[in-house]
């Protein structure tokens, strides 16, 4: 009798075990594919900002509350456009803005300015706004990163984004003299680049 169990029970025991690890690697391969769909969409709202020394700064986007300025970024990014552009104005304890082409911190790209799209956000330490002149609707291609809650611009200038890796690199951004920060020397973007593009090449 216990032979005749014992052979039944082994065949069972095998198709068990089988069936087992069968659902573990279907478990694994669907929880994989997940992941995937959703770390492709989810680089989609982020860029790369490639320092020196192999440095990189993460920033996610937000286009729920910036959607015009999101989309430019990510314009300007995809053309290379802020490629080898300097951090031309650096105050420590503030902030380190860049993004324009000639240096001066007078300069832009060719398209259009955009509207204001002014938020809630607050701007603390991270945080990605863009730079204006005297007319709120005057951003373009410059953008500042806070490297100290700095809460008296809230409300005056767009968030677009806010730094989720490197914000270590960015405090190593050479700084500026004076009050207007300016830069001799200045340290540069290496290169900027939509997160979802570079994983594609990889």
């Amino acid at each position: 009798m216990d032979l005749v169990i014992n052979k039944i029970n082994i065949p069972m025991k095998f198709f068990l075990k089988f069936f087992t690890i069968l659902t573990l690697i279907f478990s694994i391969m669907n929880v994989a594919e997940a992941q995937n769909k959703w770390r492709a969409r989810d680089l989609e709202n982020y860029i790369y900002i490639d320092l020196k020394n192999n440095g990189r700064v993460i920033i996610e986007l937000l286009p729920q509350i910036a959607p015009k300025h999101v989309e430019r970024i990510k314009t300007l990014a995809r053309r290379g456009f802020y490629d080898g552009i300097v951090f031309h104005r650096v105050i420590d304890g503030f902030m380190a803005q860049t993004g324009d082409p000639t240096g001066t911190g007078t300069g832009g790209s060719n398209l259009p300015d955009l509207k204001a799209e002014f938020s809630d956000e607050p701007h603390i330490r991270g945080a990605v706004s863009m730079a204006r002149a005297s007319n709120p609707d005057s951003g373009n291609s410059q953008f500042f990163i806070v490297t100290a809650d700095s809460r008296f611009l809230d409300g005056q200038y767009t968030i677009w984004g806010r730094v989720v890796q490197g914000m270590e690199l960015v405090d190593q951004i050479k700084k500026g003299s004076g009050a207007g920060g300016k830069v001799n020397g200045p340290d540069k973007m290496i290169k900027v680049r939509v997160a979802a593009d570079v994983e594609k090449v990889q």
